[in-house]
């Protein structure tokens, strides 16, 4: 592995970090580094899996006092969310690469464009009913296949769908949603240990970069306008999406 790639896996995890604690998004930033390194599209999404899971397990700790007054409602969701995540992972394995590479550049994009929808996506503060209700429990099952699937813009799909069937105030859904993200996130890591298909050079190199860059973002916030970070991670994931389908 050339010093270059080096730089540009631990510079990728490091602006991950970063934004996911501002805006979310930084899937495309380890996907791209991977995709440059020469990384195959299953073992580049299964590694930024593993590269986005420390964040999560920040923002929870974070959010605990939330998550334990609403615990019991978590825990349905939770369990649907373990189901759904091993079969979007599952599905993930079944696939070849050039079976997945023709799919990357769709998901890309659909990816992208919800993510650039997100400020229109932000649920807004309601009335709170149980997030145990029917409607819930299927939206997270959807979501949590497509989150074991494929992680980029899962966070801000989570939101709104528990936004439209739960309600309540933003950080209640937020606390609720980066709980079921761990929860996502760890079922389908297990499934892509298991299956061979994490690339650890690369993962050991994105890891502590992802966590500097998860701990700083909070100072980043703090001076950078968000939307010079939504435009970046936007800008991204137009350019891999037209990789993706110029390439194939």
């Amino acid at each position: 592995m050339s010093f270059f790639i080096i730089s540009l896996l631990f510079a990728s995890g490091f602006l991950s970090g970063a934004v996911n604690a501002i805006a979310g998004g930084g899937t495309f930033l380890t996907f791209g580094a991977m995709t440059v390194a020469g990384i195959a599209p299953i073992s580049a999404n299964a590694t930024s899996s593993i590269v986005q899971f420390p964040g999560y397990v920040t923002s929870v700790i974070a959010y605990w006092p939330e998550i334990r007054t609403h615990w019991k409602g978590a825990v349905f969701l939770a369990l649907l969310s373990i189901a759904g995540s091993t079969a979007g992972a599952f599905l993930l394995l079944s696939l070849d690469n050039p079976a997945f590479r023709q799919l990357v550049p769709w998901l890309l994009l659909a990816a992208t464009l919800l993510f650039a929808a997100g400020p229109w996506l932000r649920p807004r503060t309601s009335a709170e009913r149980s997030p145990g209700n029917a409607a819930s429990l299927v939206g997270q099952f959807l979501t949590s296949i497509y989150g074991g699937f494929f992680g980029a813009g899962m966070g801000i799909m989570m939101l709104a769908v528990l936004g439209l069937t739960a309600g309540g105030t933003y950080h209640h859904l937020n606390a609720l949603k980066n709980l079921l993200a761990v929860v996502i996130a760890a079922v389908a890591i297990v499934v892509f240990v298991g299956g061979g298909v994490v690339t650890w050079p690369a993962a050991l190199i994105m890891i502590p970069a992802s966590a500097i860059g998860g701990y700083s973002g909070v100072y980043i916030a703090r001076r950078v306008p968000q939307w010079i970070v939504r435009a970046l991670v936007i800008s991204v994931g137009l350019l891999l999406s037209a990789y993706y389908f110029v390439s194939g």
